[in-house]
């Protein structure tokens, strides 16, 4: 076990943020190929239990019809996909795309419990699944790994917030006349030796 943890370890395994990144870049791919099939008739049909049994969005149908629910979907799947994306240079914008994915995922997996035919009869029913329910019990794990990015997002653009209004003091002190702010030596009397601890 000791030779799989160092050989682990040697891959980068505790490289920082490695999951972090992962978890975007798998987020990213997932929301462009969900969008991409969204653009078809076979995908509009298949759709149509699960949207239909939606206690979130199952108002998309009368609201824009069949195919233009799809395409909806299609729309909001890439510009999430493109938010998570911007994430990477930018938290602020990774911020709405992840909660983009989390809304996306909190709306399909309550279907589960509204899907006809998702726990089968011949097994007894719940929690006996069907393929209807089991293709939605993956977004489970997505909604916890968009509520990951999201507290990630959330605590890196917050630390560069704070990060930046340190800095922006740090130099307001430096420009007083004096070049003293509540006993921060100026650079001046630091290199000339005249500040003394």
């Amino acid at each position: 076990m000791n030779f799989i943890v160092r050989t682990l370890i040697k891959l980068g395994i505790l490289r920082n943020d490695l999951e972090y990144h992962l978890l975007r870049a798998s987020m990213v791919i997932i929301f462009l190929f969900f969008g991409y099939q969204k653009w078809f008739e076979y995908e509009a049909q298949a759709l149509l239990p699960y949207i239909s049994h939606g206690p979130l969005i199952f108002w998309m149908y009368a609201a824009f019809g069949v195919r233009g629910a799809t395409y909806f979907l299609g729309i909001a799947e890439w510009l999430f996909g493109t938010l998570l994306f911007a994430g990477y240079w930018n938290k602020k914008l990774g911020i709405l795309g992840a909660l983009g994915s989390c809304f996306t995922f909190i709306a399909t997996t309550t279907i589960i419990p509204f899907m006809p035919g998702g726990w089968a009869a011949s097994a007894g029913g719940f929690p006996a699944m069907t393929e209807k329910d089991a293709f939605l019990m993956k977004d489970l794990v997505l909604l916890a790994v968009s509520i990951y990015l999201l507290r990630q997002d959330v605590i890196r653009a917050s630390l560069f917030k704070e990060t930046a209004s340190e800095l922006c003091t740090a130099i307001r002190q430096d420009r007083s006349p004096t070049g003293l702010a509540a006993g921060v030596p100026s650079h001046a009397s630091m290199a000339t030796g005249a500040h003394k601890e």
